[in-house]
């Protein structure tokens, strides 16, 4: 009985820390990656490196993007921070 109480704060300690932490991050990856799942052709989007442009064209794990100017550029799906609302 006392190793119990001798480790519940360790054990409480990590279920604060996996609901305050861990559990959040998770939500947002699986967003994220939904969201490049669903990319589609001509969505304006914000790469992680903060270039805006729209999607020219998709494959399994690349994107072109085509700029302004219409210089066509190629990246991983995962480079994909956002979409812009239209």
């Amino acid at each position: 009985m006392e190793m119990l109480v001798s480790l519940a704060p360790i054990i409480l300690m990590f279920v604060i820390f996996y609901f305050l932490l861990i559990r959040p991050q998770q939500k947002r990856q699986k967003k994220v990656q939904e969201m490049q799942t669903n990319l589609q052709k001509g969505d304006e989007v914000v790469t992680i490196g903060g270039f805006h442009a729209t999607i020219h064209a998709l494959d399994e794990g690349t994107i072109v993007l085509i700029t302004e100017n219409g210089t066509k550029l190629t990246y991983d799906r995962s480079a994909i921070r956002e979409v812009k609302q239209r």
